[in-house]
């Protein structure tokens, strides 16, 4: 049977064999025992950037030096593979649990995502809420990340079981759970549906490290200007209001969608640009913030 569900004939998208293996995976239990600190990736609404962020944030904790993990929870829209170039490839399984897929040559970089077990990257992901959360401590529990120093976990948005099944499963671990790292754009809809995604964090006594507001004004791809075609302080005000620490405006720049779609580092191809400097401003921040 598929692991979404028994006698789907494959209908979710996810290719039966490598399914039941990852089902049937006999990992240590101890995936998360060698992690310094683990920080969730948060927003209140898709379509704010939450994923990029969370790939950025990743990125940039490698370039520094920081032994880093990307797990990508958002199951029904994987798309971690794609921003880092990993298409193609395949998770392994030791006689240990499952040995992530490495971004880069000096391994600094660890990543896990569903994508890597669909057969297509257009195929859907059929699966109820119960297959989700088994999937979801699978790859916290079973997942050989090793030593990190940071484990940045991509959830979808929105308060629901993937959100909460992650942040149970790493308290109930005894995993160094940080906080959270809160993803909005400057919109008034994009705040208002933040302050719930604040209020969850807080029903669930997880911390918020930090807020991002992300497409905050544009970046001319010619003198790298920056105009406020949206609105603008919408998260930077938020984060005020409620005393939490906030890490940057990031502005849409042409540039890091071309390099995602491209499988490209956006901090290696363009480092000079102003949407680098923010995201490297704001993990340094970050790191300052998990370091006490």
């Amino acid at each position: 049977d598929c692991f979404a569900t028994s006698g789907c004939n494959e209908s979710c998208g996810v290719t039966a064999c490598k399914a039941r293996r990852m089902e049937g995976a006999s990992g240590t239990g101890a995936g998360l025992s060698g992690v310094k600190h683990v920080v969730v990736v948060l927003s209140g609404k898709g379509g704010v950037g939450k994923s990029t962020v969370a790939a950025q944030v990743a990125l940039c904790l490698a370039a520094m030096g920081k032994k880093t993990g990307l797990l990508d929870v958002d199951l029904c829209g994987p798309s971690a593979v794609r921003v880092l170039g990993l298409e193609g490839k395949e998770v392994m399984q030791s006689s240990q649990g499952w040995v992530p897929v490495y971004a880069d040559a000096s391994q600094n970089l660890a990543v896990l995502s569903l994508a890597f077990l669909l057969k297509s990257s257009e195929d859907a992901v059929v699966w109820r809420g119960p297959k989700k959360n088994s999937m979801i401590k699978q790859f916290l529990q079973d997942v050989l990340w090793g030593e990190l120093d940071y484990l940045i976990i991509d959830t979808p948005p929105g308060t629901s079981d993937e959100q909460i099944s992650t942040i149970e499963y790493l308290k109930s671990s005894g995993a160094n759970l940080e906080g959270g790292l809160i993803v909005t754009t400057p919109q008034a809809v994009s705040v208002a549906d933040v302050r719930k995604e604040i209020s969850f964090c807080n029903k669930l006594e997880v911390k918020v490290l930090g807020v991002i507001e992300n497409m905050s004004g544009f970046v001319c791809p010619c003198c790298e200007e920056v105009t406020n075609i949206f609105s603008r302080g919408g998260g930077e005000g938020l984060a005020k209001e409620l005393n939490l620490l906030f890490l940057g405006r990031i502005p849409l720049d042409p540039r890091m969608a071309q390099s995602e779609d491209a499988g490209k580092s956006m901090l290696e191809e363009y480092p000079d640009s102003p949407a680098v400097k923010v995201l490297q401003d704001a993990v340094k921040q970050l790191i300052s913030a998990t370091s006490g």
